[in-house]
């Protein structure tokens, strides 16, 4: 474990012990109603389905603040994921449990170029994908990534031909921690971590990913026939 996350974590536990006054605004048998849906719940839990269960009124934005701050320094946190909450294990203890965690499936390194390709300029056609790759995307590539439930279709472009959009899903979010795509890491971050060169190039940029529909994207319709791709087109890279 690196010294980074032990100083963060005795930061976390010494912040504990600070003196915290309980918001008055905030009813305790309300605090215990939600932290107990969210423990229970094997699923992230948004807001809408906390507050069905509290009275008319219940101040739940409260209620979520004073349970994260409770929550805070110990050995479980109450974090945001994909717009909904989850209790995880502290950042700084999750190497515990790496022991214990099973790998199901690893994904290739055509796929894993391709997640992040999906995740960054979503949303993307499959054009678009292997214009940046440079080598074509075969339909296995794809199929692993939705198996994994990380992309999805998510539209069509206003071009000719009506090409289906990808993006990133609810779970990829989860899996990773965010609480949206803006929260992917920028580009001092991927600097500080060595995915980029200190000085990358001038024209080097990092794109802005969304969720929204773009202003050339319609919603996908569904179409069962568009989740096929040729099958003779295979990655050249594994």
């Amino acid at each position: 474990m690196s010294n980074v996350v032990r100083l963060a974590g005795a930061a976390e536990r010494e912040a504990l012990h600070e003196d915290h006054e309980p918001d008055p605004d905030v009813d305790p048998q309300h605090l215990r109603v939600v932290e107990a849906l969210v423990f229970a719940s094997s699923e992230p839990v948004d807001e809408q389905n906390l507050a069905a269960a509290l009275p008319e009124g219940a101040n739940i934005a409260g209620v979520m603040a004073e349970l994260q701050r409770h929550y805070h320094g110990r050995g479980v946190s109450l974090v945001k994921v994909a717009g909904k909450w989850q209790f995880r294990t502290a950042t700084d203890l999750a190497y515990l449990l790496r022991k214990d965690a099973a790998q199901e499936r690893r994904l290739s390194r055509a796929a894993i170029e391709t997640l992040a390709i999906i995740a960054y300029h979503q949303p993307v056609t499959r054009a678009e994908i292997e214009d940046i790759r440079g080598v074509a995307v075969s339909k296995g590539t794809v199929d692993a990534l939705m198996e994994v439930g990380w992309i999805k279709i998510r539209g069509r472009k206003r071009t000719p031909g009506r090409p289906v959009t990808y993006g990133t899903t609810e779970d990829f979010l989860v899996h990773f921690g965010l609480e949206n795509v803006g929260d992917l890491p920028g580009m001092e971050e991927l600097k500080a971590a060595g995915f980029l060169e200190a000085a990358p190039p001038g024209a080097f940029a990092i794109p802005s990913p969304s969720d929204e529909l773009a202003e050339d994207e319609d919603p996908y319709a569904g179409e069962e026939d568009d989740l096929l791709f040729d099958t003779g087109s295979d990655d050249e890279e594994e």
